[in-house]
């Protein structure tokens, strides 16, 4: 098959590049950077921006299928720059899909967007959109996953995936800044430090999304959502804690009450939006939330439906995640 991997140069988008690759697919990647190391891959690569309408719609022309991974991450920045790529971005990619008559489409979605300030302890996807958001990516990706959805017919099978905190080797952002923050002293345990979350094993996230493709091929898995995790909740700040320990940065000890770290954040949104500060405040009223509560959820409909199986262990998956990491220290 054709297929396209929009972000395909990202920490996630690679992986689904390479797994596909392996798999015999001959695959495009469509993204903003020049992404030389795929092509020395034997990828097309197709640069470019998901706003812009028009490149979008070339990089689907004669696609059998589309990987929707490309997003506007962080939890920081205007409003409108993450609408204009994940809302309109995403517009624009099911527009071309229909167009250009792309027959699968597998959209890379988020827990975020059922985000609503409270715990979730083993919830599925019968949980109802979030709200009261305190961030702008959660919002525009809601909205985007509701609008791929609806999207969903005979002609263009659909599903979205939601995989919870992605790590592993060439990640370059989530544990690498946790890092950063921990050893500048500016992290302290939020919350009772007991928290059950999910984590995402990358090499197990993007098999997930090649295995979502084969679902749809066989009519199983459409217009639906799931959730992707490892399948075995860990407590944060233990997890956190394992891998500084291994990476030989002391671990965490000092606590902060999820009401103090919350009004802090509080303090810092308002100075960085006063003062137009360059770069993300060290903390945010988002993260606090999801640094101080439970948030992990039944995966067993991505086992049924997908035949999703993580494949690594918790202790492979940070054994290989910390050998990378230690480049950055």
């Amino acid at each position: 098959m054709k297929i396209l991997v929009t972000g395909g140069g990202g920490f996630l988008g690679r992986y689904i590049v390479e797994d596909l690759l392996a798999k015999g697919h001959a695959v495009s990647s469509f993204g903003r950077s020049p992404q030389d190391e795929l092509k020395s891959m034997g990828v097309e690569v197709v640069r470019g921006d998901l706003s812009n309408s028009e490149a979008v719609h070339s990089a689907c022309i004669g696609m059998d299928a589309v990987f929707h991974a490309a997003a506007k991450a962080g939890i920081w920045g205007s409003r409108e720059s993450y609408f204009a790529v994940n809302v309109m971005g995403t517009r624009n990619v099911l527009n071309a899909c229909k167009a250009h008559g792309v027959k699968y489409l597998v959209y890379t979605s988020t827990p975020s967007v059922v985000f609503n300030r409270e715990s979730f302890k083993g919830a599925n996807e019968s949980l109802a959109y979030g709200k009261n958001w305190l961030c702008h990516y959660a919002e525009t990706k809601a909205i985007a996953e509701k609008e791929v959805i609806k999207a969903h017919s005979d002609s263009l099978k659909i599903c979205a995936l939601r995989p919870h905190l992605i790590f592993g080797p060439r990640d370059s952002h989530l544990l690498p800044r946790v890092i950063e923050s921990v050893l500048a002293k500016r992290l302290k345990i939020i919350g009772t430090g007991k928290n059950r979350v999910d984590v995402s094993y990358v090499s197990d996230a993007a098999s997930a999304h090649v295995n979502a493709l084969e679902a749809l091929i066989d009519g199983n898995a459409c217009g639906k959502v799931y959730f992707i995790s490892q399948g075995q909740p860990v407590v944060l700040w233990d997890w956190l804690n394992r891998i500084f320990s291994e990476l030989g940065i002391a671990p965490l000890k000092k606590r902060i009450s999820l009401r103090m770290a919350y009004l802090v954040a509080t303090i810092l949104e308002g100075i960085w939006k006063l003062f137009s500060m360059k770069g993300d405040p060290p903390m945010t009223r988002f993260a606090a939330v999801e640094l101080a509560k439970d948030h992990y959820f039944d995966i067993s409909h991505a086992k049924n439906d997908l035949n999703y199986q993580p494949k690594y262990t918790m202790d492979e998956a940070i054994a290989k995640t910390v050998s990378d990491l230690k480049q950055y220290l």
